[in-house]
């Protein structure tokens, strides 16, 4: 009896604010900043992509995670697991979709876990393809903004900040 499997369920957090443009660079914040251009605001979704060995342009947000034990995990867990033990685990296949929008599957060791995991910025819970890549975050404070978003990328108190470090 073939076992039963899941549906796909790649991790998110919603995100309320604004994405940003400013220098050719992306990044959110909870409101717009003076000086730089606001691409979108509203909710949006953040998912989160490990990069490819040799390839770390592109980036797998998982969407089930096949060990090579036969369990099965989505959502969080496979977040988890993948960046937490998935070393234990070269073979389990990581089902998902890459950050140009296709349908993937790997294998746990032709993904880079030594990489800054990149975060994508989705307009909604079905979207396949990420519609903005911002490499910063905006926020005075961090009270209220997602943990993995505060995890995977810096933070700048302001523009000012975040353009002086650059």
């Amino acid at each position: 009896m073939p076992p039963n499997i899941p549906p796909r369920q790649p991790f998110g957090e919603v995100f309320n604010g604004v994405v940003l443009s400013y220098n050719s660079r992306q990044a959110v914040a909870l409101s717009p900043q003076e000086g730089a251009e606001t691409l979108a605001s509203g909710q949006f979704v953040i998912r989160y992509g490990v990069r490819y060995v040799g390839k770390s342009f592109l980036s797998i947000v998982p969407g089930l995670l096949v060990l090579d034990y036969g369990d099965m995990l989505t959502g969080e867990d496979a977040w988890s697991f993948l960046v937490k033990k998935s070393n234990l685990h070269p073979r389990a296949d990581v089902v998902g979709f890459r950050n140009d929008g296709q349908d993937d599957m790997v294998m746990v060791r032709t993904l880079d876990m030594g990489q800054p995991v990149e975060v994508l910025v989705y307009t909604d819970e079905q979207a396949t393809t990420p519609a903005y890549r911002p490499t910063a975050l905006i926020a005075a404070s961090v009270e209220g903004l997602p943990p993995y978003l505060i995890e995977y990328l810096p933070r700048y108190d302001s523009l000012d900040a975040w353009n002086t470090n650059v």
